[in-house]
């Protein structure tokens, strides 16, 4: 089956009826094989189409996950069944297929003209946001093989966080605090600070209620600012100051959230191989350097 879009619709449309009656794994090869005879009837090899099937069931789960992360406005339930399974088939291919294969952009495009055929009127844009805000978070590979458009930030919404690179001190050991999110990286516990909230307080609240750990907020690192698509909103400037914090009680244990899955503490010669986003690096470096002279 050499026409992959069309190996693709046969996908949804196999998730479609998959997930309209029940989500009964056993029944998908019977409802695949049907729908590969219906809509491509003698058209060869079948690998692709089932393989993808069989994929995107595998990390099920786990997609949803991003899902919840990605269009926190929008639990999975209230996503449309075309809407949610055409999400379920472009962030397969986006966060787990052979990028050789299926570069970002084919995934997102090819999602986004399923939405367009089998979707509604804004599925579309729906698809295409979430897809573009977890894209923006993988750190958009392969974004340099196109032309560079300059965004506007002017008109774009603020968002203010806060974080920290957390520590601990145990037998003359330097031990870091990260979390890990549902998109392969270790990164810095931070959170969203509530209005007039004073910062130093507002980042110990919000390791406390992420990583349950009490915190002593010390000198102050630096700030990133990135750009987050919201499904809802558009383009939003998420900007983060951040600051060195000595765990001084509590037990590391993550909150339950939809887009981290783990939290641990890593002796300072394991964390060059962490994989952790570019813009982290500096803030990471800049507190393990004023930690190692003290």
């Amino acid at each position: 089956m050499a026409n992959r879009h069309l190996s693709r619709s046969i996908v949804l449309q196999t998730l479609f009826e998959w997930d309209f009656r029940g989500k009964k794994n056993e029944n998908i090869p019977s409802i695949l094989e049907r729908n590969i005879q219906e809509f491509a009837p003698g058209a060869g090899d079948s690998t692709f189409v089932k393989n993808l099937a069989e994929n995107v069931l595998k990390r099920c789960s786990t997609i949803d996950e991003v899902i919840a992360k990605a269009a926190p406005e929008w639990p999975i339930e209230r996503i449309s069944i075309v809407d949610r399974n055409i999400l379920r088939i472009g962030l397969y291919e986006l966060l787990f297929a052979d990028k050789k294969e299926v570069p970002a952009k084919v995934a997102i495009n090819e999602s986004i003209e399923l939405a367009k055929t089998f979707g509604g009127e804004n599925s579309g844009k729906f698809v295409n946001g979430v897809l573009g805000a977890v894209y923006k978070e993988m750190g958009e590979p392969g974004k340099d093989d196109a032309p560079k458009r300059t965004l506007d930030k002017s008109a774009m919404p603020i968002e203010k966080l806060s974080g920290a690179v957390v520590y601990s001190l145990r037998s003359d050991e330097i031990r870091l605090a990260f979390v890990h999110d549902i998109f392969g990286h270790w990164t810095l516990s931070k959170g969203h600070l509530k209005e007039e909230e004073e910062e130093k307080e507002g980042t110990a609240r919000v390791v406390k209620e992420e990583i349950s750990l009490n915190v002593e907020i010390k000198d102050k690192l630096g700030s990133n600012e990135y750009i987050a698509s919201d499904p809802e909103k558009g383009k939003i400037r998420k900007q983060v100051n951040y600051y060195l914090a000595e765990a001084t009680s509590g037990i590391l244990k993550l909150a339950k959230s939809g887009g981290l899955d783990d939290a641990a503490w890593f002796p300072l010669e394991s964390i060059p191989d962490l994989n952790m986003y570019d813009d982290i690096l500096p803030i990471v470096t800049k507190g393990i350097n004023i930690l190692t002279k003290k």
